[in-house]
């Protein structure tokens, strides 16, 4: 494609390497060709039930690079880089915390509760959260939809994926998603700065970034953000 968006994932540290270098990497495609680890992966390394690959390391990846990962993008999920994301927050969120969101009447009560259930108890797995929250048969309805929201918003991440462990200490099945604000994650750093700019102004400097990144028009950007 055109643009600078170029790399091959083989390893855990290519990965790593290609969020530090590109600051926004979605993990599946979407309306912009090539804009995705699922296209720059070596298939070994998406899904080899035998080895290790990009599932299993979305965890140590969140953790060593301390970057943003969840559903941001057009309902996917993205790796976003720290610095990138601070501006991406302040974008999405029109400099609002959560707080002001809800008390401006622009929040329903029911993200208020799994958002203050997560703001309380983060980071929290999944299912440590649907049990707090009386998610479930019978109780409240709604969690994947409210949780896919409050990250597009981006007033909640995923901080990393935990994997339930056999009698001799190795990882099996799924990891189960641990949830946390972006404020629990990044600390007083993303507190401190995520209003900095505008919105407006961390708008156009996302612009900027990914109009160069993929060689792509404001138009295309803009469905994206």
């Amino acid at each position: 494609m055109a643009g600078r968006f170029d790399f091959w994932i083989r390893t855990q540290q290519d990965l790593i390497d290609a969020i530090d270098t590109f600051g926004f990497v979605p993990l599946f495609c979407n309306s912009i060709p090539g804009f995705s680890i699922e296209e720059h992966v070596d298939p070994v390394a998406w899904f080899d039930s035998g080895t290790d690959g990009v599932w299993e390391w979305k965890g140590p990846v969140i953790q060593s690079a301390r970057c943003a990962y969840g559903k941001f993008f057009l309902h996917k999920a993205a790796f976003v880089r720290h610095d990138l994301f601070i501006d991406f927050a302040n974008y999405r969120r029109c400099g609002d915390d959560f707080e002001t969101l809800y008390e401006n009447g622009e929040a329903p009560r029911t993200d208020k509760h799994l958002y203050d259930l997560i703001a309380e108890n983060g980071p929290v797995l999944s299912s440590r959260l649907k049990a707090l929250g009386d998610y479930g048969r019978g109780g409240r309805k709604g969690f994947d939809t409210i949780l896919s929201r409050l990250q597009a918003e981006t007033y909640v991440l995923i901080s990393d994926f935990v994997y339930q462990r056999d009698r001799f200490g190795q990882p099996y099945g799924w990891g189960v998603a641990e949830y946390s604000t972006p404020e629990q994650f990044f600390g007083a750093d993303f507190s401190a700065r995520v209003c900095d700019r505008t919105p407006e102004e961390s708008y156009q400097k996302l612009t900027d970034c990914l109009c160069d990144l993929l060689g792509v028009s404001k138009a295309t950007i803009k469905r994206v953000l």
